[in-house]
């Protein structure tokens, strides 16, 4: 089966003056469809970088990158925006969300930079369908300030999801979020990758990559493990774990 994403030999280079910084140096991995991928990494490792080569924000300076059987390494800025519109999907750690625009038009937004024109009927009713995905159905109307942390993660996980991507790439999305919400938005993700979402994700948190079935890390710009692992599934029991381990910290600061 063809892969999803392939990279041959990616390099990217940075020129500063006479210092040249080689923040990937040869990458070449295969990642499949319905895989769920830890990119992990030290500061400086360069797995930012691949994440931005990843998400045709940025051009590698040598090899080939093959996203859905299309070579976009030698794309124009606008081919690479179509690209990014119609096969990708992103979450972010800061949600991305507008303050003064319900979750139902936060999620319609992509739909609005789509090659192909599309009704408002057929817009709304996509983006219903990304937010009940995503449990969010009932809060269609809330803004940003009416949700909580995880509600505002899981309104940008359907805004990525609304366009159908190929690829899902998260980074860093449970950084701005406490134990609870992180293991509650990782059971979110493993649900779509449970549909066949294939999901890229930059972590430093090892407890966060556990979810994942495939960890990735990066040294030096170069992968220096590639493993596939049993994924920690998301129970009910872990979640009341999380909730007296909350209840223990709280009496004990009141005392």
């Amino acid at each position: 089966m063809q892969p999803v994403v392939k990279l041959e030999d990616i390099h990217k280079t940075y020129s500063n003056g006479e210092i040249e910084v080689r923040a990937v140096r040869g990458v070449s991995i295969d990642i499949h469809r319905g895989d769920f991928v830890a990119l992990m990494g030290a500061s400086g490792s360069g797995k930012s970088t691949l994440m931005n080569l990843l998400g045709c924000l940025d051009r590698p300076t040598r090899g080939r990158y093959f996203l859905d059987g299309i070579d976009v390494s030698g794309l124009d800025r606008n081919e690479l925006a179509d690209i990014r519109n119609q096969k990708l999907g992103f979450v972010f750690q800061g949600f991305n969300l507008l303050a003064r625009t319900t979750a139902l038009e936060n999620v319609e937004l992509p739909m609005l930079y789509s090659p192909q024109r599309i009704s408002s009927r057929v817009m709304r009713d996509r983006a219903m369908q990304s937010l009940e995905i995503v449990g969010l159905g009932k809060r269609f109307d809330h803004y940003p300030s009416q949700l909580s942390g995880g509600q505002q993660q899981r309104v940008a996980i359907a805004r990525a999801l609304v366009n159908q991507p190929q690829v899902l790439l998260a980074d860093e999305p449970t950084g701005n979020l406490d134990s609870r919400t992180s293991v509650e938005v990782m059971g979110v993700f493993q649900r779509l990758n449970d549909q066949g979402i294939t999901i890229l994700m930059v972590t430093h948190e090892l407890d966060i990559a556990h979810y994942c079935r495939r960890n990735l890390i990066l040294r030096d710009g170069l992968i220096v493990s590639d493993v596939q692992v049993h994924p920690r599934l998301l129970s009910a029991v872990e979640l009341k774990k999380l909730d007296d381990a909350e209840a223990a910290a709280k009496l004990t600061a009141a005392h």
